[in-house]
């Protein structure tokens, strides 16, 4: 098969290449997917910079990407939950970074797999279930509820866009923060939208007097605002910022989560969740899609078709 490969850590794509590898083994328990659509993460060029190579092993050459959606081509033994031509997606980090997505085919615990949303396409259904299992793990953290008032810190990202759809979902209202452009597309999620950077914590007080309940910090640097707008008793989490845990918060890292993705499936069939996708590119030009990811400037998601 083909797919795009890693031979060692490097902060830019020279070491990034396309070409032919092995076809991957599919073990007990496990389901063959033909990828139809990977979603592209910061954490994928992240990983291949080696951001995480004090907490993960590496196994060169390595295959970038952790997202999903595609077709189920055949399961290991005792794999009864998925048979040959169903329509799946999966958040597929495994405990080692070596057979990832950006591929033709990727091998998948049947555990961390769920069945495409007939709501989605292959493209917004490859692009869900990271940003989407971070943003429903940082709710249910919140243990969000329809008496909250939820502060989302960079509300039109990825993982801010899903948290915004799944708090009004659970009847939350939800206060977001973006770049002026961004204001339209969060009010058409149901947000309110307020413009980061100086005055941030007034404008936020001007739309929730009594503070907010809950925070969700998606960007970092945004503790001294969180705690400022944070009502007493108020909840807080980050998916950015580790340092949150000691002022009261808690830091999210999501795990691979096939009854998570069935319910983010779910609201998207409800017509509750929507992806947005600002671009697709080939499996030849993942290098391309790194270098706009690492822009840091995209609103939607980037996804790769082979």
């Amino acid at each position: 098969m083909r797919a795009a490969t890693y031979s060692e850590y490097s902060a830019d794509n020279s070491r990034l290449t396309v070409g032919e590898v092995f076809d991957p083994k599919v073990g007990p328990g496990q389901v063959l997917i033909e990828v139809r659509a990977a979603g592209v993460n910061p954490v994928d060029w992240k990983v291949m910079a080696g951001g995480l190579d004090g907490m993960m092993d590496t196994v060169f050459p390595a295959i970038p990407g952790w997202d999903v959606a595609g077709v189920v081509r055949g399961a290991g033994p005792d794999t009864p939950e998925f048979t040959a031509g169903d329509e799946v997606m999966a958040y597929a980090r495994k405990d080692a970074v070596q057979a990832g997505t950006f591929a033709q085919l990727v091998s998948v615990s049947a555990r961390d797999v769920a069945r495409k949303p007939a709501a989605l396409d292959w493209s917004q259904a490859g692009g869900l279930p990271l940003a989407g299992l971070t943003a429903l793990r940082s709710l249910d953290a919140l243990r969000i509820g329809s008496r909250d008032v939820l502060l989302v810190h960079a509300a039109a990202g990825g993982v801010g866009s899903m948290a915004v759809q799944i708090g009004r979902a659970r009847g939350a209202r939800v206060i977001g923060t973006a770049s002026e452009r961004n204001h339209d597309y969060l009010r058409s999620l149901g947000a309110e939208p307020v413009a980061y950077g100086e005055g941030l914590v007034e404008r936020v007080r001007a739309l929730a007097p009594d503070g907010v309940t809950t925070v969700l910090d998606c960007v970092g640097g945004q503790l001294e605002t969180t705690l400022a707008v944070l009502a007493e008793g108020g909840r807080h989490v980050s998916i950015a910022d580790p340092s949150v845990t000691g002022h009261g918060g808690r830091w999210i890292w999501v795990r691979p989560d096939g009854a998570g993705l069935a319910e983010l499936g779910y609201l998207a069939d409800r017509g509750l969740l929507k992806v947005e996708v600002a671009q697709a590119f080939p499996l030849s030009e993942v290098a391309a899609a790194f270098d706009l990811s690492r822009t840091g400037g995209v609103r939607g998601k980037l996804v790769i078709v082979p």
